[in-house]
Parts: C-alpha cells; sequence; structure tokens
C-alpha cells in the first residue's frame, strides 16, 4: 500500500521513515510533502492509500489536507499527527476525514499499530468494492438479458397486451421506444469468415455480440438482440430520426469496420423497411432478415437494402395466425395443412419476397409455440433448421410449405405427449411463468394459452408443484424482487414494477410476510453485508 508523508519539518519525515519497517508490513513510502497544498498536488498524479501528516503546516495544515482528501478523494486514509495540546481539536476533526491519530513524539509501536488496523480497513474496502463490481456487473448482465429477450418479444410480436408493453418499456430502460407512432428500423447483421480466417464462428459470436452492444451504445436511439434461431447474427432494432438521415449509414459503417478490426470477419447486413408503431414491428423485423436472406453466398461483405412495400408483400391476417395457433393447439395437423396451403399458394404468382414474408411469419408462430412448450430436442432442432434453410434459400415453395408442415407435425405429437403427461405440461407451465412473471397472467389466462380447463390446471399445478398457482407465483417474484434489491440505484416502486407489482405497499406487505423483512429492511441487511449495489 502506497503512503504519503506530510510534514514541515523533513528531520520528521525522515525519523518516520526509520520508525517502521514499511515493506514488511507492507507499505511504501512513494512520496513526501512539506504542506498540505504540495501533498493535494501530489495527489493529482499519483495513487496513494495512506496519508500521514501533521496537523500544524504552513499554506495548508492538516486538517485542511484531510477535508480535501474526504471530498476529492474519499478512498484515502489520512493518520494525522498532532502535539498534545492539539488533541482535543484533532479528535473533534474525526468527522472531517481524519481516520486516526498519533501524538507527538510518535512511538514506533503505536504507529505500527494504526498501520496495521489501517491497512486491514483498505483491504477490507478492496474487498467490498470487488464484491460490489462484482454484483453490480452481474445485474448490468442481467438487466441486458431482460432487455434483449423483451426486444426479441418486441421484434417478433409475442406481447399480450399493449399497455404491459408500454409500462414493461419503461421499466427495463428502454423508454425511447414507448414514444407514440415511433419510426423504426430493423437491421440483420451475420458475420462471415474471411478467406484467411477459417476460426469456428461460434466462439467469435459473444464477442460480435458485445461489439454490437457497445455501438449501440455509443450511438444512442439504438438497440441491439440477439435471436437464437439465426446463429452468428445480431440484429439491431434503431429509431429513426427525420433530421439525421445518414444514420442508418453510419451504424452500418460503425458495424463493418469495427467486426473487421476487432474480429477480422466480414458481415452480411440486411437493412429493414421503416415501420411506425409498436405493432409494425414484426414487419420490420421480418423485412430486415428478407433484404439478408437475398445476400450470396461466399465470404464477402454485403449490405443488401431490398425495398419490401405493401403492394408486393402478401398481407398477413390476424385470422389466419389465430386459425394456425389454433390448428396446432388443438392438434389438429390436418386443419393446419389446409391453411397452409391454401394463404401461401396464394404468393405463388407474386414475388418471392411476398412469399418468403408470409413463409417467415408462419415459421416464427411455430418457433413461438415450440419455445412455450420449451421443445428443445433434436428432432425439434433438426425441422427448425430445415424450415430456415429452406425458406432462406427461396428458390423452392414447395419445399419450403412442406418443411413447415414437417415441423407443425412434430410439434404436434409434443404437445399431444406434454397434454398427456402432467409432469411435462406442468415444467413447459413453470418454465412459463419463469420467464413472464412480471406480466398479468391469471390462471385462467394461463389456462387458455395452454388450451386446458382452468379447474383441471389449478388442481394440477398444485399437485405436481406442490404449491397453488398463485402461491408460487408469488414466491417466484419475491425471489426476483431479493436480487433486483441488491441494487440501490433501483427504487422499491421500481423493484416492485420490474417483478410485477404495481402497488409499492402491497409489495412490502407481500415482501415482508415471506421474506420477514420489509424491502428497506432487507436492503439494509444486505448494504450492512456488503451486498449493496451503489
Amino acid at each position: 500500500m502506497k503512503v504519503l508523508i506530510t510534514d514541515d519539518e523533513i528531520q520528521i519525515r525522515r525519523g518516520l521513515r526509520m520508525k517502521v519497517d514499511w515493506e514488511e508490513e507492507g507499505f511504501i513510502v512513494v512520496e513526501e510533502a512539506s504542506n498540505g497544498k504540495e501533498a493535494l498536488e501530489l495527489l493529482q498524479n499519483i495513487n496513494v492509500d495512506v496519508v500521514l501528516t501533521d496537523i500544524r503546516m504552513p499554506i495548508m495544515d492538516g486538517i485542511a489536507l484531510a477535508k480535501h482528501c474526504q471530498q476529492e478523494f474519499p478512498g484515502i486514509k489520512v493518520i494525522v499527527l498532532s502535539g498534545y495540546s492539539d488533541f482535543e481539536y484533532v479528535r473533534s476533526s474525526m468527522k472531517e476525514g481524519v481516520k486516526d491519530y498519533l501524538l507527538k513524539p510518535v512511538a514506533p509501536d503505536e504507529l505500527l499499530e494504526v498501520l496495521r488496523k489501517i491497512r486491514k480497513e483498505v483491504e477490507e474496502d478492496k474487498r467490498k468494492q470487488i464484491e460490489s463490481a462484482r454484483i453490480h456487473v452481474i445485474a448490468e448482465t442481467h438487466l441486458q438479458e431482460v432487455q434483449d429477450q423483451f426486444l426479441l418479444h418486441l421484434a417478433k410480436d409475442e406481447w399480450l397486451e399493449f399497455s404491459y408493453v408500454l409500462e414493461r418499456l419503461w421499466q427495463l430502460q428502454l423508454e425511447d421506444l414507448a414514444q407514440e407512432n415511433i419510426k423504426v428500423k430493423f437491421l440483420s447483421v451475420e458475420i462471415r469468415e474471411c478467406e484467411d480466417n477459417l476460426t469456428n464462428l461460434k466462439k467469435l459470436c459473444l464477442p460480435f455480440q458485445m461489439i454490437c452492444k457497445e455501438i449501440a451504445k455509443e450511438l444512442g436511439g439504438t438497440y441491439s438482440f440477439y435471436d437464437p434461431s439465426y446463429a452468428n447474427m445480431v440484429h439491431f432494432l434503431k429509431i429513426i430520426d427525420l433530421e439525421q438521415t445518414n444514420s442508418t449509414a453510419i451504424l452500418i459503417k460503425k458495424v463493418q469496420q469495427s467486426v473487421k478490426t476487432s474480429l477480422n470477419l466480414e458481415t452480411v447486413i440486411g437493412i429493414g423497411n421503416t415501420v411506425t408503431g409498436l405493432s409494425e414491428m414484426k414487419n420490420g423485423y421480418i423485412s430486415s432478415l428478407l433484404s439478408w436472406s437475398q445476400s450470396q453466398l461466399g465470404s464477402h461483405s454485403q449490405v443488401m437494402n431490398e425495398t419490401v412495400t405493401r403492394d408486393v408483400i402478401y398481407e398477413f391476417e390476424p385470422d389466419f395466425e389465430r386459425q394456425l395457433t389454433n390448428a396446432i393447439e388443438g392438434m389438429n395437423i390436418e386443419a393446419f395443412k389446409n391453411t397452409v396451403n391454401t394463404v401461401l399458394k396464394k404468393t405463388e404468382n407474386q414475388s418471392v419476397l411476398s412469399f418468403c414474408f408470409v413463409a417467415n411469419r408462419v415459421f416464427f408462430l411455430l418457433g413461438s409455440l415450440a419455445k412455450k412448450y420449451n421443445m428443445e430436442t433434436k428432432d425439434i432442432q433438426k425441422s427448425m433448421w430445415n424450415c430456415q434453410q429452406s425458406i432462406g434459400e427461396l428458390n423452392s415453395q414447395s419445399k419450403s410449405i412442406d418443411h413447415l408442415i414437417q415441423l407443425a407435425q412434430v410439434i404436434v405429437e409434443k404437445i399431444s405427449v406434454a397434454r398427456f403427461s402432467n409432469g411435462q405440461l406442468m415444467d413447459n407451465i413453470r418454465q412459463y411463468l419463469d420467464e413472464h412473471y412480471a406480466s398479468e397472467i391469471s390462471l385462467t389466462s394461463l389456462s387458455e394459452l395452454f388450451y386446458i380447463n382452468s379447474s383441471y390446471l389449478s388442481d394440477t399445478f398444485k399437485n405436481h408443484i406442490g404449491k397453488n398457482y398463485s402461491e408460487y407465483l408469488v414466491e417466484l417474484r419475491v425471489e426476483k424482487a431479493k436480487f433486483f434489491l441488491e441494487d440501490e440505484r433501483l427504487k422499491i416502486i421500481d423493484v416492485a414494477n420490474l417483478v410485477g407489482f404495481s402497488n409499492s405497499g402491497y409489495f412490502s406487505t407481500v415482501f415482508k410476510k415471506h421474506v420477514g423483512k420489509t424491502p428497506v429492511e432487507f436492503r439494509n441487511f444486505l448494504d450492512i453485508n456488503g451486498k449493496v449495489i451503489r
């Protein structure tokens, strides 16, 4: 630990150096100063842990130096040396930043005792800082993961209530997207290997995602997220400012240069259409994927900007989506086949983009249903891969339809098994709750979502989980709240909102009932143990 000795008498400074074996005690005297002003100038350029200073000095005394250290360098521990006549003055100044004091003449054993005490405090402070930084990183990472997940839900139109979406955007610090009639554009960015760089792309996906996060944060009004359905890709959601006509070009240039410089990889970028409002975001997202899908194979950078307008895009009507969902949930594969064939074959005489648009919407729908029932088996993954590849090829409409039907068949079979296996069905429902715990999901709406009787769901849930639905949801929210309470920057009402409580008073009552402490008491308990992020 580094020490700065401050005294206007050089003999005293030399004497202090000789009173203890500094290095053996884990200290090193890095500098000396003859007054407080000189000491402060030194502190601007060197890192110091401990300042040992006389109280009586010209220009600036020790107490004034301690006050400045408290304001400008709060991590430094100040030890004051004083004569007996200054004892009461020094003791009263402890609140001004003085950590400890020693009476002159300084006895070696007393100096040693104070230094050891200070060393322990500094080491403990550093340990707490490291732990606080670790918790902060975890909290930031968790927030980013939740933001990414919600942006993906937004892009795929996987949300229930419009008012809930607006509220959730504010809770997740995405309030820029809650503007009325907001105009946005999606960009889908894929990384590809260079001829002389055959590194496994899988290993570079995480660094690629981190680069995109930094670019989005730097540019402002821009967000990036990852869709597991598309390997080696990151998607940008950019708010369109009509006054900045070149903002998209700046983003593209930044991405291409950063990825090339940092990872030595090429990028293929699909630019989507500008869309207005939250309800149009799915169309904007798919249009960026359609642009990307027009790229040529090969390891060279490309920017694809296919204009997709209403006169070439088949209108994907909500009734069509409901029919497909009902067919899958009702385990009626024939109804699914008939609906898909009827709608997709209408696009045969239209543009390839029109067919690809509708086929992708069907694919997204099936992917959402597979996720809803926690289907991560090899046959599901293989079917989804085949669908994605065939639609992306854009050269075989009948092949794409066949793959969609095959995927639907596998999903229907899995749903059938889940319906007749209470354990698997309850696991699917529990996973859904774990992801959507902050939403307003009643037992009735949950039963409708999974196409089962609410009374049957209530009884089966309790038998399988060991507690009723409402108890499980409340306990889940309380556990999530404990994590958010570690971040002192979040107000109690913010934590309540993040876990699904609209009223902080009711949240506090429920929290105390389950934890034995109010949220404030629980946070104070964490603070005492050094687990609160400041």
